[in-house]
């Protein structure tokens, strides 16, 4: 004799039998419970405070290159109105672009959880026909067109540039920074669309409540507890009419995503830091154990043989040109080592998010060096300066230096570090080193100053 099937095991069936709708543009389609506008909210929530940050955190990045200066610092020449809020990176506090850049580099991958959710929350909103009911939902949807694929394109270039895996054609700074423009300004148009319904469901739905897990119906014999029920729709088009049997609450799918976040967080952060934190970023290019031992052991991105610079440039036949004023001074290692020596103690910070913390560094001040070129009245008239590295190729190969820069008592033509000549990996026999800079703005190799205006 046969058993009587179980109630829950009827409805297990049911839930599972494909004769609804099947296109992608039916509401019954996208079965699971979990989706509604609470969730959407949340999540919703997060990223409104996260992209903000990337957003400010990325045109500060791009400020700190000085991209108005000179053109060998700007990498996107056709801005126009997009640099309107260009202004002159200071040197205070020395950590400043470690800061800013360890955040977005660091806030933008920890992000990367919460946005495939949110995603995924809105996934019937995608296929949902027809493409535009009226003005204002036309204009929604194209705002969500432009929001996704901004999204998903300046993600996918970050990473990679963070990796750096440059699989995207063209140069990163151009594509990402008007890839940046383009989604906030998708977001905002969808934040300022959403903003009210977001407010009123948190309000009305609390977060606590809806984090509950309980079973709202009378209990059945036989059956689970009900993990979550769908959301009141509300004409949001995200909750289904026909649920699927629930896997996990909507507990558990917040638990998820903020679970990965926190394990990206974690493999991700220690770049920033030097010690036992930097072995946590496992993901990070600069996560692990330090470069060697000694005073240079610290993280560098680009060694002096990967750009072609050999002893036999470095050694005795190698000489400093340094020009301003009408003037033209070729220097020796030795002859800068008996320059006044002056020590200033700075990080390296780099685009990619990692940095290490203050090392110490010494050399000549760059505005001794402006001085021997000529301008010996360099508090009343600082110059810029053109930094020019022995390097063949690469985007910053040359740089420019703001006045401000050149004036500060702590940037300068770096000899030694920690208490010992350069490596060839950190830019024997000098480099540049400058407070609150880009990495790639503190010149590795250098073989000419010029002094003046760019």
């Amino acid at each position: 004799m046969g058993h009587e099937p179980t109630p829950s095991l009827l409805a297990g069936l049911r839930a599972r039998t494909p004769s609804g709708p099947v296109s992608p543009s039916s509401p019954g389609f996208w079965r699971s419970p979990v989706r509604g506008p609470w969730f959407t909210a949340v999540l919703g929530t997060v990223l409104l405070f996260g992209m903000t940050l990337l957003f400010v955190t990325g045109l500060l990045s791009y400020a700190a290159y000085n991209p108005d200066l000179a053109a060998v610092n700007d990498k996107t020449p056709d801005k126009g109105l997009l640099g309107f809020y260009l202004f002159d990176w200071p040197t205070d506090p020395h950590w400043l672009y470690r800061l800013t850049q360890g955040l977005h580099v660091t806030v933008g991958i920890t992000l990367i959880p919460v946005l495939l959710a949110k995603l995924w929350s809105v996934l019937p909103k995608l296929f949902a026909l027809p493409p535009a009911r009226s003005v204002g939902h036309a204009l929604e949807r194209l705002s969500l067109l432009l929001l996704v694929g901004g999204a998903l394109f300046e993600f996918a270039t970050g990473v990679l540039n963070v990796q750096l895996e440059y699989l995207f054609p063209g140069s990163f700074y151009p594509l990402h920074f008007y890839g940046a423009w383009v989604f906030f300004g998708a977001f905002v148009v969808h934040a300022a669309l959403k903003l009210p319904t977001t407010v009123r469901v948190l309000r009305e739905r609390g977060l606590r409540e809806q984090l509950r897990t309980h079973d709202k119906r009378e209990p059945v014999p036989g059956e689970q507890p009900v993990l979550v029920e769908p959301e009141p729709d509300e004409g949001s088009g995200l909750v289904t009419p026909r649920p699927a049997e629930p896997t996990v609450s909507r507990r558990g799918a917040l638990g998820l995503v903020g679970g990965g976040s926190l394990l990206l967080f974690g493999t991700t952060a220690g770049q920033s830091f030097d010690g036992w934190p930097r072995a946590t970023a496992l993901f990070a290019p600069h996560g692990g154990a330090e470069p060697g031992r000694g005073p240079g052991a610290f993280q560098v991105n680009k060694t002096a043989r990967s750009v072609g610079v050999g002893a036999d440039r470095t050694g005795e036949a190698w000489r400093l040109v340094v020009e301003g004023r009408g003037r033209t001074v070729r220097l020796t290692r030795a002859d800068l080592l008996d320059l006044a020596q002056h020590s200033a103690d700075l990080p390296i910070a780099c685009v990619e998010g990692w940095s290490t913390s203050d090392q110490a560094w010494s050399g000549v001040r760059l505005r001794d060096l402006a001085a021997l070129a000529g301008y010996d009245g360099y508090a009343a008239e600082p110059p810029a300066v053109l930094v020019e590295s022995l390097q063949l190729s690469g985007a910053f190969r040359r740089a420019a230096l703001r006045d401000n820069q050149v004036r500060d008592a702590r940037s300068l033509l770096a000899l030694r570090v920690n208490g010992a000549d350069l490596t060839p990996d950190h830019g024997y026999p000098a480099r540049v080193i400058v407070p609150a800079a880009p990495g790639v703005l503190n010149t590795k190799w250098v073989s000419r100053l010029t002094f003046g205006e760019l």
